[in-house]
This record gives structure tokens, C-alpha cells and sequence, in this order.
């Protein structure tokens, strides 16, 4: 038989870390059987209960610290609740020195000024708080707790992004900066490829397989999981982007992230676009547009991610210089629904907003499909158009009616067309076609910035001569291409731009410097910071108030 004993402090805080050597060491000691040592949270409790460790005349708050020890006989268990303070100082002592520890960020700051981190990983409740004490103090901030509300995360990175400063997290588990990493972090060689990541492990797997195929790491920039959902916008992955497009010592980037919001998705390939370097793409679940569109490459796992990283290596990729259409839209008119579905899939995560009568998703759905909204794809062969009319593989006139009046939006840049050959399609479509667009040039005041792009399906056998319809096409001026995958990666080069960062940049002559940071919560952190040779101070942070939030509350506003 055993028995159970606890011992319950009051607003005593220690790092998780602590706490589990100290139960390691509980559970090594004569008779005990088992051991919980935990902060009295609910959701803690309820797993010592699940364990048969939670007595029913256990009394704790959320802010407490609960030991709890089952052993052989009451003496044992009394010996071991006993024991918790030599354990706790024989911890302390065997931890890496430093000679004085500061009680708070502010002081950490004097002692330690040439810091420009701030390693937060507190309980989430506090973590808020301490971030924003950090960003005043104009340092940029790996958050590693979690439980920070969205609402919290969001005013925190809006708050950095003011002043240049970067907020990887909240639930940010790894980055390495300057060569030195952080949180949990392999040890890589230095190198030419940078890493945007909005998963840890992602990050992980990526950099140690760059190093393992020989390839090193200039910086890898964490943001937290929740940075790409369409509330948070990505803050913190633009301006990772950013400061290493700005980066010499970065020449190729991997841009990893689990499965982010369509929309968010489609505002990083386009920032990703606009770097002018080579781009490694995997979103984790997200179908990509192409393996390939200019200067960006779309991976299908993480190892394929680090392998096309390592091998673009130096060599720049071919891009386009920016395009007069870039700030316009595209109007796609096309005479078959899996044309312009396609064209749909492998333009959605480059233009945005984009509109069709056949939309991918609920929020892509044209309202009027006579009328086009920003970039819009429109199934001209849709039944909405076909009462009373012939198919238009068969009869352009819609087509060419529908063309004219995409023309006269002088926010129009490009017509998108089809041109599908055939039996029974029309025998000579580019003959009819190609005089509407030279009208079309001849009226339009600004001829430069109105391209036209066809598709042309069809064989050398096919009655209306493929390399006829081609020439013909050409001739005017038409940029012809034999796939939709071909033609979407030049459409969406064509409407890619560079466009100026318009927030604070993070300061790039940081990153370079040799790290220093302050490390406020894990001890672990710390250890791992000085192990790597980096300059870092710890801070014994206890939380405020001893926890009292009332109490906290009241310290608070009376500073103020």
C-alpha cells in the first residue's frame, strides 16, 4: 500500500524545466514510488488526477506550486517532501554561473546593452507583457511561450513592425541568427540560405538537411505558427523577407510555413516574387501553383525544400523586370471550363483578389459574371451564356464582344484567351480574332499596357493549321503559349513587381553583429546561448505580484 503526500507553495514560480529535474529527482529518492511536480493550473491537476495523484484535499491556485509524492510509507514520503529545498539548491548550483542576476528586463538591459534580443518564455499569461516591456525597450523578441492570445500577438507584432523590430512568435520554437541558434535550434555551418519559418520542427528539418547536403545558413527567421493566419497577415514573415532580400550574405531563401490562409499564401509568393532572389517555397497541405514561376521554386517536402535551396546555391534565377502592367488586372476569356479552372489553380496564389463564374473557393465567386471585378477568369462556355447562343469554340462573337469591353477599363493590362482547335471548333478563329485585337490596339490611347496572351490547344493535323493559327496570332503581337502552365507562369511574372516595403525596416546591421540577448524564463536557453559563445544575461523573473493579478494589476497602474 502507499500513500500520498503535498506540499503546496504559494505564487512560487519556477521554470519548466526546473520543475521536471526536480521531479526526476524526487523520483530517484528511497520509497517513492511516484511524483508530480507541477504549477496548479487546471489542466495540470487534471493530469495528476488521470495519474492517481491528486487527493481530493488538495487546495491550490492557478499560480501555485504542488508537489506531490507517492511513496512506499508515510516516513518516505515525509523524507522526500522534505528534500525538495536541498533539491531545488543543489540545481541551482550545478547550473551555469553568472555573477549577478537581475530581477528584471530593465536591469538586464544596463547590465548587458549591446543586447538586441530578448528570449521570452515565461508562462503565456505574463509572456505578453514581458514582450512588450522589450519591444519599448527596442529589442526584438524570440517568443517562445505559448497561450499569448491572437489578440495580443497581433498588437505586439503591429508594435514592432512600427519600429523595425521583429517578434518571431508567440509558440516560436527555433531560429538562428548570426550563427547562433535559438530555442531549440541544430547546430549548422554558416552560409548563403536564409529560412522564413512558421514551424519549428519545419525549420529544423529544412536547416539540418541543408547542412548535411553541405549547404550552411545565414539566418533563419522564425514566426510562430499562428504569423500566417489571415488575423496576424504575416507581419512577421514580410519582414523576414525583406531583411533578407536587403541581406548580401543571403542568396537564396526557403520560405517554409504549414498550412497558411489562402489569402496570406498569395501576399507572400508575391513578396516572395518581388525579393529579385531565388525563393524555395513549401506550404505544408497547400496545393502550389507550378513547380516553377520565375524566381521561385515550389517544393513538395521539406527535404526537397533544403535540396533545391542547396542546389540553386549561388546561381541567381533568371526574372523579369518589372512589368508596366504589374499595377493592372488580368481578364481571362475563356471557351472551356477546365481551361479557365486551371488558369484559376495556378494564378490563385499570385493575384489576389482574383474573381471567376467558376470559382475554387466560395469567397473567388464573380457576383456578376457580365461584369469583371480586379483579376477575373470568366467561362465564356459557363450555361449562364449559352441560351440562345452556339459554344464559343464555335462562335467568337461573345468573346470578341467581351473583349472589347475588357479593353475599355484602362485598368485592364492583359486578355488572357484560349484559342482551342479542333474538329467541329470554328476553322479559323485567329483570323477573326486577330483583327479585333489590332482595332483594339488602334483605339486604345495607351497601347503599351494591354497585353494579349492566348493558349492554343491543337495538333499539326487539326483542319484549321496549328502553326497557321500560331503565326497569325504572333504576327499581332499575341504572346502564344501551348499550355496553361506555361502561360500562367508568364502571366503571373508579368503582374509581379517589386514594391517598396512600406513599414520601418528591421535593422540588417543587427542580425550581422554578434549576438547578445537577454534570456528571461527557460534556464536552458541561457546555457545553450553561452554554449554557442554568444554574450547573454539571465533574469531571475519572478512573476508579478507573486502572481496576484489583482495585486499586479494595481502595481501596474500605479507606475503609469
Amino acid at each position: 500500500m502507499t500513500v500520498i503526500k503535498w506540499n503546496v507553495r504559494a505564487g512560487a514560480y519556477y521554470d519548466s524545466v526546473v520543475l521536471m529535474q526536480l521531479q526526476r529527482g524526487l523520483l530517484g529518492l528511497p520509497g517513492v514510488a511516484d511524483a508530480g511536480v507541477v504549477m496548479a493550473t487546471p489542466a495540470n491537476r487534471d493530469l495528476l488526477a488521470a495519474n492517481n495523484l491528486l487527493p481530493e484535499a488538495v487546495t491550490a491556485n492557478p499560480d501555485d506550486l504542488l508537489i506531490v509524492v507517492k511513496a512506499e510509507s508515510d516516513a518516505s514520503a515525509e523524507a522526500a517532501i522534505g528534500q525538495v529545498d536541498e533539491l531545488l539548491a543543489r540545481r541551482k548550483s550545478s547550473s551555469v554561473s553568472q555573477d549577478f542576476r537581475p530581477r528584471s528586463l530593465s536591469g538586464a538591459v544596463k547590465q548587458l546593452p549591446e543586447a538586441n534580443w530578448v528570449l521570452i518564455s515565461v508562462p503565456g499569461r505574463y509572456a505578453a507583457g514581458v514582450a512588450r516591456e522589450a519591444l519599448e525597450l527596442g529589442k526584438h523578441v524570440f517568443l517562445y511561450s505559448d497561450n499569448v492570445s491572437l489578440e495580443d500577438e497581433i498588437a505586439l507584432k503591429k508594435f514592432a513592425r512600427e519600429k523595425g523590430l521583429l517578434v518571431m512568435g508567440p509558440d516560436c520554437g527555433t531560429a538562428i541568427i548570426n550563427g547562433i541558434g535559438l530555442g531549440f535550434a541544430n547546430r549548422v555551418r554558416r552560409g548563403n540560405i536564409g529560412v522564413v519559418g512558421a514551424s519549428g520542427t519545419g525549420t529544423q528539418a529544412v536547416t539540418a538537411h541543408i547542412h548535411e547536403l553541405g549547404g550552411g545558413i545565414s539566418h533563419a527567421i522564425g514566426t510562430g505558427g499562428r504569423d500566417l493566419k489571415s488575423e496576424v497577415g504575416a507581419i512577421t514573415a514580410h519582414q523576414a523577407l525583406d531583411v533578407l532580400a536587403r541581406d548580401d550574405q543571403t542568396k537564396v531563401i526557403a520560405l517554409i510555413s504549414k498550412p497558411p490562409s489562402p489569402n496570406v499564401a498569395t501576399q507572400l509568393i508575391s513578396a516572395a516574387q518581388g525579393t529579385g532572389k531565388p525563393v524555395v517555397i513549401y506550404f505544408i497541405g497547400y496545393p502550389a501553383p507550378a513547380r516553377k514561376i520565375g524566381n521561385l521554386r515550389f517544393a513538395i517536402s521539406l527535404s526537397e525544400a533544403a535540396e533545391l535551396a542547396v542546389k540553386i546555391g549561388d546561381l541567381r534565377l533568371e526574372t523579369t523586370k518589372k512589368s508596366p502592367i504589374s499595377s493592372l488586372y488580368l481578364r481571362g476569356l475563356f471557351s472551356g471550363g477546365t481551361l479557365a479552372f486551371e488558369a484559376m489553380v495556378g494564378l490563385q496564389a499570385s493575384l489576389s483578389p482574383i474573381y471567376s463564374n467558376g470559382p475554387i473557393t466560395p469567397n473567388q465567386n464573380l457576383k456578376d459574371p457580365l461584369k469583371s471585378e480586379a483579376h477575373s477568369i470568366i467561362d465564356l462556355g459557363d450555361e449562364f451564356f449559352m441560351v440562345g447562343r452556339l459554344h464559343p469554340m464555335i462562335d467568337n462573337d461573345l468573346r470578341i464582344r467581351r473583349m472589347k469591353q475588357e479593353a475599355a477599363d484602362p485598368e485592364v493590362g492583359m486578355i488572357l484567351f484560349d484559342v482551342v482547335l479542333g474538329e467541329g471548333s470554328h476553322i479559323d478563329p485567329a483570323g477573326e480574332l486577330v483583327p479585333v485585337i489590332k482595332e483594339i490596339r488602334e483605339q486604345r490611347l495607351v497601347t503599351s499596357d494591354l497585353e494579349f496572351v492566348a493558349i492554343v490547344i491543337g495538333t499539326s493535323d487539326d483542319p484549321q493549321n496549328l502553326q497557321s493559327q500560331v503565326s497569325v496570332l504572333e504576327d499581332a503581337g499575341v504572346k502564344v503559349f501551348r499550355s496553361t502552365t506555361e502561360a500562367m507562369e508568364y502571366v503571373s511574372l508579368r503582374f509581379s513587381s517589386k514594391k517598396k516595403y512600406e513599414f520601418t525596416p528591421v535593422n540588417l546591421e543587427q542580425l550581422k553583429q554578434s549576438l547578445a540577448a537577454i534570456n528571461v524564463g527557460l534556464e536552458s536557453f541561457y546555457d545553450s546561448l553561452t554554449s554557442q559563445g554568444a554574450q547573454a544575461v539571465h533574469v531571475e523573473w519572478k512573476p508579478p505580484a507573486s502572481g496576484n493579478e489583482k495585486m499586479a494589476t494595481l502595481l501596474a497602474k500605479m507606475r503609469k
